[in-house]
C-alpha cells in the first residue's frame, strides 16, 4: 500500500522524535561519563577518562556488578527451564485448564513491578524466608520466565507438528525426536529468550528493592544509593553507561538470532 508524501514525512517525523526521546538522554548519560566536569553541564567543558578509572577500581561497584550477574544467570536458568516446559506443555497439548495455565504464566509481566515486589515481600515475610539473593533470584524468574515462555511457544507454534510427527513415524523414539527435531528448530528462540531474560533480569531495580536483603546490592541498586552523593556522581555516570551497554547487547543479538531464525525458515 502507497501512502500520501504527506503522510509519510509526517510519520517519519514523528518516529525522529519518538527515537530521538528514547535515545538522547542515554547517549547523553554515556558523554557524560567522560565530562571532566562534576556537574555534568552540557555541552562538556572537557573530557577525561578519571572517572572510568575510579569505577574500575571501585569495591562497591565491581560486587554490585557481581552481584547483579550471578542473579540474572541464575534467574536466566531457572526461566529457560521452567519457561520452555511451559511453553511445551501448552503448545504441544491439550487438557483442561490450558487457556488460565498460559493466562497464569503471562500475568506476572503485565503486573506493575511495585504489585509483584510486594506480593513476594509479604509471601517470604509469611512463611519466614530470609531476605538474600536467593530472594532476589526468585523474584527476578517470575518474570523472565514469560520472556522464554513466549519465545517458545511463539517458535513451536510457527514451526507446528508435522515434522515431530514425520520423526515419530519413521521409528525415531520421543527423545531422539526432540534432540534432531525439535531442539534445532527452537534453539534460535531459547537464546533469544534467554538473553532477554537476563537483560531484563541485570536491570531490575523495583522487584529487587522488595525481596533483597540488607546485604545484598545489585547494580542498579548502587546506582540509585549513589546517585545524589556529590562525590559518587561521575562514577555513577559510568556505571550507568556500562549498564546501558550491558542492557542493549543481548536485546541485539536476541533480534538478530530472532530475525536469523525467522529468515532461513522463509
Amino acid at each position: 500500500m502507497s501512502l500520501p508524501a504527506g503522510l509519510r514525512r509526517a510519520l517519519g517525523a514523528i518516529m525522529i522524535v519518538a527515537l530521538a526521546i528514547l535515545y538522547v538522554p542515554l547517549l547523553l548519560v554515556v558523554l557524560n561519563s567522560f565530562n571532566s566536569s562534576r556537574t555534568f553541564g552540557f555541552p562538556p567543558t572537557g573530557f577525561t577518562l578519571e572517572w572510568w578509572q575510579k569505577a574500575a577500581n571501585s569495591s562497591g561497584a565491581l560486587s554490585s556488578l557481581g552481584t547483579s550477574v550471578l542473579a540474572g544467570v541464575c534467574a536466566m536458568l531457572i526461566a529457560l527451564v521452567l519457561g520452555s516446559m511451559a511453553a511445551f506443555a501448552v503448545q504441544r497439548f491439550r487438557f483442561f485448564g490450558r487457556s488460565t495455565i498460559s493466562f497464569l504464566v503471562v500475568l506476572p509481566i503485565t503486573l506493575p513491578g511495585i504489585v509483584t515486589g510486594i506480593a513476594l515481600n509479604a509471601s517470604f515475610l509469611s512463611v519466614g524466608v530470609q531476605f538474600g539473593i536467593a530472594t532476589v533470584i526468585i523474584g527476578h524468574a517470575t518474570f523472565c520466565i514469560v520472556i522464554v515462555f513466549n519465545n517458545v511457544q511463539a517458535r513451536l507454534r510457527r514451526m507446528g507438528s508435522s515434522l515431530e510427527e514425520a520423526s515419530a513415524d519413521l521409528g525415531a523414539n520421543a527423545w531422539q525426536t526432540f534432540w534432531m527435531v525439535t531442539f534445532p528448530s527452537i534453539r534460535g528462540a531459547l537464546v533469544a529468550g534467554a538473553l532477554l531474560a537476563f537483560a531484563l533480569s541485570f536491570d531490575e531495580i523495583v522487584v529487587t528493592t522488595f525481596t533483597a536483603g540488607p546485604d545484598v546490592q545489585t547494580l542498579p541498586l548502587w546506582i540509585f544509593a549513589n546517585l545524589f552523593r556529590p562525590n559518587q556522581a561521575p562514577v555513577v555516570n559510568v556505571v550507568a553507561a556500562v549498564l546501558t551497554v550491558v542492557a542493549i547487547v543481548p536485546v541485539w543479538i536476541a533480534q538478530r538470532l530472532s530475525g536469523d531464525a525467522v529468515t532461513s525458515r522463509v
